[in-house]
């Protein structure tokens, strides 16, 4: 068995660790990064759609750090090191400008992941740098509060220093599989266990599968747990070939898979948020009065949200005849159509899996490490950051946020 001697190993060549990695290179230290995966930044690659949500343009670091919950008093000396307006400044001054685009979501101009990815990629490889790809960890040697070592199959790699990037369970198909949650157990850590927090919802309705590919920008969503209300959103809502995804379906699921503990979980969606049930109906009368010698089925686009005819129309088939005349459809039968665009009917059958996750939380619980550093509590030469740590976040930028932060503040403090 071979040995090769470090300054810091980082395991796990994603976003989190190529940031650790470019900071200890900067540093001078010799640092080894190892990655299973034939290809660095895997999963950075698929971020926000290919498009690589990079940040969010908050400036208001109490508002931004108030999004992170009641994990957020953690995070200020993290963010204190690495802000939000760091991360501008890192990926601008490298010869990629960010833009701003709805929800202060920050994205490369190119709104190209694979350019955040050959970035980090570039920034990692500088100094003394030596990166093994498809080199999965086969085990952690330790003893005595310490790391000693690592193995990748036959070779074992030592450092003074070791830093833990693996990332989460979310997006398997990306080498996030788990493995440095299984570690850290081994090592002595507690490990909440993860489930899918930014995820699509699954539904049972028909009609909503009929519209999959259909993006709605600004309905609103209420939930209800056994026909009790329980919240409403406002926002983007994506129809999918399974249920529903989108922005504002993302940031429901944690609350929504709550609910599922407690009854069954239905929906009801405004497709006119903005209008009162009085002033649709008068928009009806008006579309009707129009088209009154026409038959009802080929008018259901001109008072429909765009794209949602077909879906709507099996919603009516079961409640009114659509091959009636629009001059003979009832005032009680009129008054059903607008209801129903105000509480379009939905049962929530459950999350979608860890493969559809965006984010899936579960991990270390911060009281085991020291955010100043990013060090462990519990192994004294051993740094935890990004996925790996137990905190919910939002889409829109906070959870890359958070990674470039902890690698960061980890790569600044590993190796002294």
């Amino acid at each position: 068995m071979s040995e090769n001697k470090y300054d810091t190993i980082v395991v796990g060549g994603g976003a989190s660790g190529l940031m650790a990695c470019g900071r200890l290179a900067e540093q001078g230290y010799r640092v080894l990064l190892v990655e299973k995966n034939k290809k660095l930044g895997e999963k950075l690659r698929i971020s926000g759609g290919g498009r690589c949500n990079i940040t969010n343009g908050e400036k208001d670091i109490h508002k931004f750090v108030a999004t992170y919950g009641k994990k957020g008093k953690f995070l200020y000396s993290v963010f204190d090191q690495f802000s939000p307006a760091d991360t501008f400044k890192f990926f601008e001054s490298r010869g990629l400008p960010l833009v701003i685009q709805a929800r202060q979501r920050a994205f490369p101009n190119t709104e190209r992941a694979e350019d955040v990815v050959k970035l980090m990629e570039n920034y990692a490889q500088g100094g003394k740098v030596t990166i093994k790809t498809g080199s999965p960890v086969t085990r952690i040697h330790s003893e005595n509060n310490l790391i000693t070592g690592i193995s990748c199959g036959k070779n074992l790699y030592t450092a003074k220093d070791y830093i833990f990037a693996t990332g989460g369970v979310s997006h398997p198909e990306t080498g996030s599989t788990g493995d440095g949650f299984k570690w850290l157990r081994d090592l002595g850590h507690n490990i909440a266990e993860p489930t899918p927090s930014i995820v699509p919802l699954a539904t049972n309705e028909s009609w909503s599968h009929e519209l999959a590919g259909v993006s709605l920008s600004f309905m609103k969503i209420t939930f209800f747990v056994e026909g009790k209300k329980a919240f409403s959103k406002t926002g983007k809502i994506l129809f999918t070939h399974f249920g529903l995804s989108g922005p504002l379906i993302l940031n429901s699921a944690t609350k929504v898979s709550d609910l599922l503990y407690d009854g069954q979980v239905t929906a009801k969606i405004d497709a006119y948020p903005d209008t009162d049930l009085g002033a649709l109906d008068k928009r009806l009368v008006a579309i009707f009065d129009i088209n009154k010698n026409k038959i009802l089925k080929n008018i259901v686009k001109e008072f429909t949200p765009e794209g949602t005819h077909k879906g709507i129309l099996m919603l009516l088939a079961d409640k009114i005849d659509l091959e009636k005349k629009v001059h003979s459809i009832s005032r009680d039968e009129r008054k059903l159509i607008v209801h129903l665009l105000k509480a379009l009917p939905l049962t929530i059958d459950g999350l979608m899996g860890f493969d559809r996750a965006v984010i899936a939380d579960g991990g270390v619980p911060l009281e085991e490490i020291d955010m100043r550093t990013m060090r462990s509590t519990i192994i004294n030469n051993l740094y935890i950051t990004g996925d790996l740590l137990h905190i919910n976040r939002p889409s829109g930028g906070f959870s890359l946020q958070l990674i470039w932060s902890t690698g960061y503040v980890a790569g600044s403090h590993a190796g002294i």
